[in-house]
């Protein structure tokens, strides 16, 4: 595959508006069988990943069910997209119900070779105004990769954690998640799709969904902790329906190390950040 100089897309920006509507808040909790919280109160952590959702026709959509390439996002020829990783900086709780902005700049372009052939990673920074000020800072990691055989395990074992949750990734489970956040990739819901287009043996579990089921047993556990900073990492692909673990363990003081296991290994890692003192 040909190498593009994609360095022009470095520093684009778009600001774009929503509303964190109370009724998809309603939608979003229960999806993940949470109390729905009212007008005016905080959005629970990484909840924000259903708003800000690019309303594209069918017709402006990939093949892969993504918006096509070449807007904001450089064109990446026929890659895969998956989404790598985030590192996160919760400055105040996002509102139900409130007007937020969204400013969103690219900060890097790059390509890489690894086993698995050519990798096109961007980075994206996304700053979210309320009422003036910013509120949340989120470098989001997007990964374009050849359709390859995608790496199903070789990782390692997670650590003896201090909590842990089983979670069961059911096929409806995964069409709600995507239809509260607008995610159309299709690894999500289209069996056909997932499998004999991207090699998967089945449907794909969202990362970011995976990253929310580990930060908030982090939550569960850790009651009094006000989590500061969140960055995780995707390690390899969670199948459904096959069951999976959240977990985690504390470091030194305001830090603990979180993450979500199955059979073959660890299959994302993450690192939270917190002080102790009043809930968000």
């Amino acid at each position: 595959m040909t190498t593009q100089d994609l360095s022009d897309w470095i520093g684009r920006t778009e600001t774009s508006h929503d509303r964190i509507s109370h009724n998809l808040v309603k939608r979003i909790a229960a999806t993940l069988s949470e109390p729905a919280p009212g007008p005016g109160d905080a959005l629970p952590l990484l909840w924000h990943w259903a708003f800000f959702q690019d309303t594209v026709h069918a017709e402006g959509l990939g093949s892969d069910g993504h918006p096509a390439r070449g807007g904001f996002l450089p064109p990446a020829d026929n890659r895969n997209r998956m989404w790598a990783g985030s590192r996160l900086e919760f400055l105040s709780p996002l509102r139900v119900d409130a007007e937020v902005s969204r400013r969103s700049t690219i900060l890097n372009v790059q390509e890489k070779h690894g086993r698995t052939g050519s990798l096109l990673f961007v980075t994206v920074k996304h700053e979210f105004v309320q009422a003036g000020r910013n509120v949340l800072i989120e470098e989001q990691d997007i990964v374009y990769r050849e359709p390859t055989p995608p790496k199903l395990g070789g990782t390692e074992a997670a650590p003896e954690g201090a909590w842990q949750e089983t979670v069961e990734p059911n096929a409806t489970l995964l069409f709600r998640y995507s239809a509260v956040t607008f995610n159309g990739h299709r690894i999500h819901y289209d069996w056909p799709y997932a499998t004999e287009t991207e090699g998967y043996p089945g449907l794909v579990v969202h990362g970011p969904l995976i990253a929310t089921l580990s930060l908030r047993a982090f939550q569960q556990a850790n009651p009094a902790a006000r989590v500061l900073r969140f960055n995780f990492r995707g390690l390899r692909p969670l199948i459904s329906p096959d069951v999976f673990e959240v977990g985690g363990r504390l470091l030194e003081s305001g830090k603990a190390q979180v993450w979500a296991t199955a059979a073959a290994g660890m299959a994302q890692s993450g690192e939270v950040e917190f002080s102790t003192g009043a809930a968000q």
